[in-house]
């Protein structure tokens, strides 16, 4: 029987039980093993999936970093009533 995989966008919310901060990269990382096969396991879409879960209250921006190359990296953390939501309505 095949493993269950969660939706992209409910997996990168949970990765913020177990991380404290993580920006696009690391959740590329993190997921890529599990993910890769998905067509919307892309860095857009999971920058997308981030956004929205900031704009709806769920994760609040911790940090910016502009690289030297122009590439904005933002880092975001769960807020406390993300963590509550995420931990009743998304952990397995």
């Amino acid at each position: 029987m095949r493993e269950r995989v969660l939706p992209l966008s409910y997996a990168v919310l949970q990765l913020f039980l177990t991380e404290e901060e993580a920006d696009v990269d690391q959740m590329m990382e993190a997921l890529r093993q599990r993910y890769s096969f998905h067509r919307q396991f892309t860095v857009a879409a999971v920058t997308e999936i981030l956004m929205a879960a900031e704009a709806n209250g769920l994760l609040a921006e911790t940090r910016i970093w502009l690289e030297e190359s122009d590439r904005l990296r933002i880092w975001y953390s769960a807020t406390p009533t993300g963590r509550d939501m995420i931990r009743r309505y998304i952990e397995q």
